[in-house]
């Protein structure tokens, strides 16, 4: 009886492993399902919930969520207000991500072609290393730095550079009382944290380069500057595509790095917190959420419009 058994689960296991091996379309459906499955229940159900409650309202009276069809919060979205955090955080946004990619290029272009071995294996770590720690510890140790008494103003000082610390927090717009209260410090700390989001794709698109298209551009005449411009870098555009993704998304919904680095000055993120957190505002934080969605959506299509896509 029990050899019986045996072998009918050994029959069926045979023509199951058959089936999924004579049919591969079947096996990636079965190996794609549960990440599908994640992604439409958890995150787009997520979006959806988003919508529909940025359609409610919060009465005045009773701070309790009126669930009536509606667009107040979208009309309360166009206000000069919201506007102008709208407009602050895109070009916040913009900003990190073009000094992420003035500063990540060259290094990951030099981790790509010149670096080997124990060198390589050491730049990987120096880029990882920040990652290996707490969010909130290096938030707070750049707070540390950035402070009035802090080590970078310490050190400018016993460079006698102090006079230069002060003309830059004078500027109007992005000065402060110190670094650590302006929005040049949240501009610091910002790039410091999604620096390596950059770095890392872009190295990977530089590795991707045949060697053999630099040496045939050498060998038509092509100068390093238009080797550069002409080769190089529109095939590292996936990659910087890529890290720009990370970064601009990053900093435009980021809500903690402005709270604790920074003025009063308010970003998406924050008011969408304290709408949620502190006003009791669903509703609106809602329908506030949307607008760093639709910013991104933007984005996206600008930058394949540009061919930024079309390596990949």
């Amino acid at each position: 009886m029990n050899a019986a058994v045996i072998s009918a689960r050994d029959s069926l296991a045979d023509q199951l492993s058959t089936l999924i091996y004579t049919r591969r379309g079947l096996l990636l459906g079965l190996l794609l399902a549960p990440p599908l499955l994640w992604f439409g229940v958890i995150y787009l159900g997520s979006l959806f919930s988003l919508l529909a409650n940025s359609v409610f309202r919060l009465d005045d009276f009773t701070g309790q969520v009126v669930r009536e069809i509606g667009f107040s919060n979208f009309v309360e979205i166009f206000t000069p207000t919201n506007l102008d955090v709208a407009l602050r955080s895109s070009v916040m946004a913009i900003l990190v991500t073009v000094a992420c990619v003035v500063l990540g290029f060259p290094i990951a272009y030099y981790m790509a072609r010149y670096a080997r071995g124990p060198q390589k294996a050491l730049l990987y770590v120096a880029v990882m290393l920040p990652l290996w720690s707490s969010y909130l510890v290096r938030l707070y140790a750049w707070k540390l730095l950035l402070a009035k008494e802090g080590a970078i103003s310490w050190l400018l000082h016993a460079l006698h550079l102090e006079g230069l610390l002060d003309g830059l927090l004078s500027l109007p717009v992005v000065g402060g009382s110190s670094l650590s209260f302006s929005p040049m410090g949240t501009f610091i700390v910002f790039v410091y944290m999604w620096l390596p989001f950059m770095i890392l794709p872009i190295m990977a698109a530089i590795e991707r380069i045949p060697g053999s298209y630099l040496e045939a551009s050498a060998d038509l005449g092509a100068s390093p500057a238009q080797t550069f411009r002409q080769v190089i870098f529109p095939l590292a555009m996936p990659g910087i595509a890529a890290g720009s993704i990370f970064s601009f998304s990053l900093t435009l919904g980021d809500y903690i790095i402005p709270q604790v680095i920074g003025n009063s000055t308010l970003y998406i993120g924050q008011v969408v917190y304290r709408q949620q957190g502190v006003a009791g505002n669903l509703p609106f934080a809602a329908a506030f959420s949307l607008v760093p969605i639709v910013i991104i959506g933007l984005y996206l299509w600008l930058a394949k419009r540009k061919g930024a896509f079309d390596a990949l």
